[in-house]
């Protein structure tokens, strides 16, 4: 496929502000609302959760956030997760233990995995996939995960996507930029969706459009030539 209005420079049409209602293109994606208010993401629905009852190993339980959003725990039964922050189900399991089984508890609560932390990479990867992101993630950390680059990936042409509200925004970056230190390396967040383009392709914005579209599905992306 070669889009219309490609260069090989991989640039034609996607200078910052490009786009439309369905995907805009920017210099730099804008954090997650809970990123930017410093708030880290709430526990979701198949979470796993690792509950550590200090003292009271028979209680600890590595346990999975349930379709309707609750945990089930030793003597308390089920506690409503989804939703809340790490630090609120803590105090909720602390409480719910305190009222009639322990004096005192305490209580950590541990995001093992998180669905909602996840990152799509795709395209010229080793090994493209949905992969758990760790808390404080790069770019670099994501494309790690995958394997690195293939050989015909070009480090200038990595595209990472972002859905924040109801918009849908893609930005470049030069790798070799942020491995030399010219550039940071961005934050990545669950939900992000990294595509790598060879070397030889030509990138416009319909070209991302389709590719947003396969990588979405989680379907192997070929070389777009």
């Amino acid at each position: 496929m070669t889009p219309e209005g490609g260069t090989s420079s991989g640039m034609a049409n996607l200078a910052p502000g490009a786009g439309d209602a369905t995907l805009r293109v920017v210099a730099d994606l804008p954090p997650p609302p809970a990123a930017a208010n410093g708030v880290a993401q709430p526990v979701s629905i198949s979470d796993i959760i690792e509950v550590s009852v200090f003292q009271v190993p028979d209680l600890s339980r590595t346990v999975q956030v349930d379709d309707a959003g609750n945990i089930n725990l030793p003597l308390i039964g089920q506690v409503p997760a989804a939703g809340k922050s790490v630090q609120a189900l803590q105090l909720d399991i602390q409480a719910a233990y305190g009222r009639n089984y322990l004096q005192s508890p305490s209580v950590s609560v541990l995001v093992k995995e998180s669905a909602a932390r996840r990152v799509t990479v795709d395209g010229e990867v080793k090994r493209a996939g949905v992969f758990p992101l760790p808390t404080s993630s790069s770019l670099l950390d994501a494309i790690a995960l995958a394997g690195g680059f293939s050989p015909v990936a070009d480090p200038a042409k990595v595209y990472v996507f972002r859905q924040v509200g109801d918009t849908k925004y893609v930005a470049n970056y030069n790798v070799d930029d942020i491995r030399r230190g010219a550039r940071p390396s961005p934050s990545v967040y669950g939900g992000d969706v990294v595509v790598v383009f060879a070397s030889s392709s030509r990138v416009a914005l319909q070209n991302l459009k389709e590719v947003l579209g396969v990588a979405s599905t989680g379907a192997r992306l070929a070389t777009v030539p």
